[in-house]
């Protein structure tokens, strides 16, 4: 329980400045992070391999889809933010898509790397703040993603990573008044 207090709250404390960076800052910090993701390829394959008793090529695949998926999530960050739109009266009006806030987040076990990334990404890419669970069998790799995360400019408390049961730590992330969403 304090444990997700205290993530809460260094998330509570970097999210409003994230938000605050335009789309396109946020995106060039994601970019940084899968070229990062991207350079250290072999050591996350590797590690992969070790946890997983998975083959080479099975890891590489895995490395090499987060990766993709980090530059998709980095060219959709100052896309889509929202739009002008014509009513049936005079005028128009404008739609603006805003960060939730912060967001609590449960991997799944199965391709711990990918999981990780496909989760905590697109809400990272649109302004929030993420504390997350990563896979509960291997923890470490994601982990091992904090040294990436932090030579990629990501500021502090925008990720925040609990390891431990999953759904002991999840309950108590559903009970905390300062998260808005829990996936």
């Amino acid at each position: 329980r304090k444990d997700v207090r205290n993530a809460a709250e260094a998330a509570s404390k970097a999210q409003p400045a994230w938000e605050k960076r335009t789309g396109f800052n946020r995106s060039q910090i994601l970019f940084y992070w899968a070229e990062n993701l991207e350079q250290r390829r072999q050591e996350f394959i590797d590690h992969l391999v070790a946890l997983t008793s998975q083959s080479t090529e099975t890891a590489a695949q895995e490395v090499d889809a987060t990766v993709a998926r980090l530059f998709h999530w980095a060219a959709f960050c100052d896309k889509y933010g929202g739009d002008v739109q014509e009513t049936q009266l005079y005028g128009t009006v404008l739609k603006i898509h805003e960060p939730v806030g912060i967001i609590g987040v449960a991997c799944p076990d199965i391709a711990p790397l990918l999981s990780f990334v496909s989760l905590v990404a697109p809400a990272v890419a649109r302004g929030n703040a993420v504390v997350v669970v990563p896979s509960e069998k291997y923890p470490t790799v994601a982990l091992s993603l904090y040294q990436v995360l932090e030579t990629s400019d990501l500021p502090g408390g925008v990720i925040n990573i609990l390891t431990g049961s999953r759904d002991h730590i999840t309950k108590y992330l559903t009970e905390h008044q300062d998260l808005q969403a829990v996936w």
